[in-house]
């Protein structure tokens, strides 16, 4: 390992830790350059175990033999920065409570069509933009079988510092993509498409119309206006969540995960 010392926050090499926006970090006009952090040592573990490239690393000394040693040991001959608590919390904006962040390398977008060719059950992320609901939504995807994840542009990025801590890295274990199409372009590859949303035609989430369907896309709104009108009238379905106690919607990520897991797979 490479143990570089950090002195300054000017330092060459540690702005994609502190100083870099998260635009910057991302880099629209060359993707292929895109970097990502990574936090804490079992975020970080998922990463790597998935495939994802680590390109330096940043932590306390103490955690170098202690928290960080084994996920130092996997990353090969990468720079590892460490300093003084005080100037590593400056860098950073926060105490590294979690032992470590790594800078990653972005992966190559993938297209809708390779993202869901052997998908039966994929979720669509239109317009939300909290970060941790992402995270939560991806968490709930990983956990109750959702096959991909796609999100309109006008969503959060799921590589986001906070959406990654917030899903303990499941935005590593499930296929995703931007879907750059209207949500009805998913119907030319075999998919119907379900919005989840409340209106005078919204058929019970339970209804058997909808497990009897091969494919499905869930289409999941913003987190305070829901789907646009013109993305409902798209859709094949129009989905509700049966509530009590006069209770009309439940928070996105909630929303998310009582209808992956009643739109799941089941076993034959």
């Amino acid at each position: 390992m490479s143990i570089i010392e950090v002195t300054s926050l000017e330092q060459c090499g540690v702005e994609v830790f502190g100083t870099l926006t998260e635009a910057q970090l991302r880099n629209k006009l060359e993707p292929d350059k895109g970097i990502f952090i990574a936090e804490s040592p079992k975020v970080i573990d998922v990463a790597l175990r998935a495939g994802y490239e680590p390109l330096s690393l940043l932590c306390e000394r103490r955690h170098i033999e202690g928290d960080a040693s084994s996920i130092i040991e996997r990353c090969g001959e990468i720079p590892v920065y460490t300093g003084e608590r005080e100037l590593l919390s400056q860098l950073t904006g926060y105490v590294l409570t979690r032992g470590v962040l790594c800078a990653m390398r972005r992966p190559v977008p993938q297209s809708v069509e390779q993202v869901c060719h052997d998908a039966s059950l994929v979720v669509v992320i239109d317009g939300v933009t909290d970060t941790t609901n992402i995270g939560a939504i991806f968490r709930s995807a990983a956990a109750l079988g959702i096959d991909a994840v796609l999100l309109t542009r006008t969503s959060c990025d799921p590589l986001n510092r906070r959406a990654v801590r917030v899903s303990m890295g499941s935005v590593f274990l499930v296929p995703w993509t931007w879907l750059d199409e209207p949500v009805h372009s998913l119907n030319s590859i075999g998919f119907k498409t379900v919005a989840m949303a409340l209106t005078d035609k919204s058929i019970s989430l339970d209804d058997p119309r909808l497990a009897a369907e091969p494919r499905l896309a869930i289409v999941m709104g913003t987190e305070g206006d829901g789907l646009a009108q013109e993305t409902i009238e798209q859709t094949d379905y129009v989905v509700r969540i049966p509530m009590s106690h006069g209770v009309d919607s439940l928070n996105v990520a909630a929303a998310s995960a009582v209808a992956f897991w009643q739109l799941r797979k089941r076993d034959p």
